[in-house]
Formats: structure tokens, sequence, C-alpha cells
């Protein structure tokens, strides 16, 4: 038996609505998924930062903030960061290969208990 127009309009916005959910689900795994992987990455420079600078475990947020607004964030170190930016973005399309600097050193011993 054929279906009516209004029937197959019916069963049309049901497979919008569906669609509409699934959309939302995955957009709400992708944003789920970008957290995740930022908080890994913070946990992994800051960790690999700690083991470089020891001494700067025991500053307070304000005594840390003014640290890195110092030395990071000074003009030497923006060229630092630029130049190093600028290499990134040359060295893969080169190479073939992202050999980007992450922080991922098996040997820094940060996130080494971690299954990612």
């Amino acid at each position: 038996m054929s279906k009516t127009k209004l029937e197959r309009v019916e069963i049309i916005d049901e497979e919008i609505a569906q669609l509409l959910n699934r959309r939302k689900e995955l957009m709400q795994q992708h944003r789920e998924q970008e957290r995740k992987e930022r908080t890994k990455r913070l946990c992994r420079r800051m960790g690999l930062f700690e083991s470089l600078v020891p001494e700067s475990i025991p500053l307070t947020e304000e005594q840390f903030r003014t640290f890195l607004e110092k030395t990071v964030a000074s003009p030497f170190g923006r060229g630092l960061l630029a130049d190093l930016t600028a290499q990134n973005a040359v060295t893969p399309a080169a190479s073939g290969k992202d050999d980007t600097v992450t922080g991922d050193d098996e040997d820094a011993g940060v996130g080494d208990d971690e299954q990612g």
C-alpha cells in the first residue's frame, strides 16, 4: 500500500529529528574529546615545566604568573616562541612528517601512569 504524502512528510520529519539528535551527540563527543586532549596537554606540559624548573613548585599562583610574565612573556620569550612556531609551520610541509615539539618526552617522567 502506498503511503500518502502526509505520511511521507511525517517519516521525513522523524528522520530529520533523529539526524539532528545524532548531530548533537557527535558535537558533544567532539567537544568532550577536545577537552580531554587539552587537559592531557596541559598536564604533560606543566609536568615537564616542573621537572625542568622544580623551584617553581612552591610558588603561589600570583608569583608563578609574575615569573611567567617576566620570562616567557618577555620580548625574548615571545621572539623564541615565534621562531619555534615558524619552524613548525615549515617543517611538516617540507619533510612530510610532523616533528613538532609537544613535550611528549618519555624520559621526562610525566604521565607515565596515564593510559591515553
